[in-house]
């Protein structure tokens, strides 16, 4: 098998590091790696299928040669991408800037690989929030389509990288040695033993950008610019993997059997549901693996063609660093990486 040459950007960072131990996990074929980070983290030696990388400062004179860039390093992606993809690299982006630019393409492997195929140096990896949504609709909205979505999100701590990890930890040991919470930094209010409806910033319509992302972002993996969604994201005392509270209305019934059937052959997709013994997922059972849990498949009792569903997944892999890994599969399957 032919091997590449691969870039990470924001390696030593919460996605970054989950990416380096996928790579390695999914024996991604790899000619060579280089790992690049803040000039802080310049230097630091990081572990990788048994050798150690130094991690370097991007520097624009030095970056030839690079087949993929994967990129987990936020917003700084919107001046760096378009400098690795220049020089020959195709950049799979983790963070937002280009989600909705409609001349990149927004990929879920599972959902519209295709995608790839019109990349012009750049392919955007969607929002975690998105993706754990996403890929356990795709079987329905295929069999029966989809009109309307109603999610609200339960999201883990771990989204607001290693600081939301590191609050949360720190307040329930407070909590535990009763002692003062210190100022929240990460969030808006203390995390520990609490919810707080409120991910990002305040938009239109008193909706936050995370909620805006999953209306636009699902509309265009979907190509379905008609989709009508509504979301609430909220963020709870979990320490990893995210979980979604899911109400689809169909174009045509479909009924909780159905959908279970679909769903046990759908790729990504666990179904975890029997509710007589207490079987239905919990983001603790899903955290540190690829596949979103589903369960609690049940009718609407409000409208005649709706069905709910309860997701779980690790937002880390799935939702961020495995979806990445996977878009450059998807590159090397369809021999694109060949056509540079």
């Amino acid at each position: 098998m032919k091997k590449y040459h691969i870039a990470l950007v924001g390696a030593t960072g919460a996605v970054g590091t989950e990416m380096l131990k996928i790579l390695e996990e999914r024996a991604f074929p790899i000619e060579s790696i280089r790992l690049f980070a803040h000039e802080s983290e310049a230097g630091k030696k990081v572990k990788f299928m048994g050798s150690e990388i130094t991690v370097e400062k991007v520097e624009e004179d030095k970056i030839s040669g690079i087949d993929i860039a994967f990129f987990a390093a936020g917003p700084i992606s919107k001046t760096l991408a378009p400098v690795f993809a220049k020089k020959g690299a195709v950049v799979i982006d983790n963070g937002s800037s280009f989600r909705l630019d409609p001349s990149v393409p927004l990929v879920i492997p599972e959902i519209n690989p295709e995608d790839v195929d019109w990349h012009n140096g750049i392919i955007s990896n969607p929002n975690c929030a998105t993706i754990i949504m996403c890929v356990p609709m795709k079987p329905i909205y295929d069999y029966a389509g989809v009109t309307r979505i109603i999610v609200s999100t339960y999201q883990a701590a771990s989204g607001a990288g290693i600081k939301g990890i590191a609050e949360l930890d720190e307040q329930v040991r407070c909590y535990a040695e009763n002692k003062p919470i210190p100022e929240p930094k990460a969030f808006t209010y203390p995390i520990a033993f609490n919810v707080i409806p409120h991910i990002d910033v305040f938009m239109e319509q008193d909706y936050t950008k995370e909620e805006w992302k999953m209306y636009h972002e699902t509309r265009k993996i979907f190509h379905d610019p008609e989709l009508k969604i509504t979301t609430t994201a909220v963020r709870v005392p979990v320490m990893r993997s995210h979980s979604e509270s899911i109400l689809l209305e169909t174009k045509k019934k479909i009924t909780p059997e159905e959908v279970k059937d679909l769903l046990s052959k759908a790729p990504g997709v666990k179904v975890y549901d029997d509710p007589s013994n207490n079987i239905y997922p919990v983001p603790i059972n899903t955290q540190g693996q690829d596949l979103i849990y589903v369960g609690r498949i049940r009718q609407d009792t409000s409208s005649e063609n709706g069905i709910l569903l309860w997701a779980c997944g690790d937002q880390i892999r799935k939702g961020a660093a495995t979806n990445a890994v996977q878009i450059g599969e998807v590159l090397i399957q369809r021999g694109l990486l060949d056509k540079k």
